[in-house]
């Protein structure tokens, strides 16, 4: 029996905030500056939705560690300067926000730091506090689900009752490991046919969300609480 929804899990970039877009094009500039030219589409496959650790070792075992600190260093400044620049959220977002009736948290492969300064840059943040969380909190990143894991305990909800709503193919693949329904983002950089799959639904337009997330509950019990933020 599928159980109703209780919680929506959140990835942060490319799903509330407009930053993939940034990443891309400083992950190109860098890797033609440093020795190792990437494609968009290479971009998206190796270091869209993944860790810190994993961007990092993958840069190191192409270009050695120096390289590596080096690019993360200049990744990090750069991506900062472009978000102060004029980050916003991401399309139809906020309005979603204020349609969905249920517990609402973020998960993302990003920092603490990182997604204080992009939420905060776009106005999110305080709809957000106190209910972020990170891959530096778990052992794995995506697509282990750990983190969504983590998540869903620390919320105090049973995995099988969280949707996630993800951009990337390994934020996707951590829902499913997780047992929880995802949602694939496919309005962004990710092509829509990497996101699908058992229990995942892909949509492209953000305003769609909160209709599929009521296309996958049940009607609550009379006199049962609703939900909210």
């Amino acid at each position: 029996m599928i159980k109703p929804i209780e919680l929506v899990i959140f990835d942060c970039d490319g799903v509330l905030v407009d930053t993939e877009r940034i990443a891309l094009r400083v992950q190109i500039a860098l890797g033609r500056e440093l020795g190792w030219p990437l494609t968009p589409e290479d971009v998206v496959d190796r270091f869209i939705g993944r860790s810190k650790e994993s961007i990092r070792e993958q840069i190191a075992q192409r270009l050695g560690e120096e390289t590596a600190a080096f690019w993360w260093e200049q990744l990090l400044r750069r991506h900062r300067d472009a978000v102060d620049a004029g980050l916003e959220a991401v399309d139809g977002l906020p309005q979603a926000l204020e349609e969905i009736d249920l517990p609402v948290c973020v998960a993302s492969s990003g920092s603490h730091d990182k997604m204080r300064h992009t939420l905060g840059v776009t106005g999110l943040y305080e709809r957000f506090a106190g209910r972020i969380f990170s891959a530096s909190e778990v052992a794995r990143g995506k697509p282990a689900p750990d983190l969504f894991l983590h998540a869903a305990r620390r919320m105090g909800v049973d995995p099988a009752a969280c949707v996630v709503v993800e951009d990337s193919r390994p934020g996707v693949r951590a829902a499913r490991a997780a047992g929880m329904r995802a949602f694939g983002y496919a309005g962004g950089l990710t092509p829509s046919g990497r996101l699908a799959g058992p229990g995942t639904v892909v949509f492209d337009d953000m305003r769609e969300l909160p209709g599929l997330i009521t296309g996958q509950r049940r009607p609550a019990p009379a006199g049962a609480p609703a939900g909210g933020v």
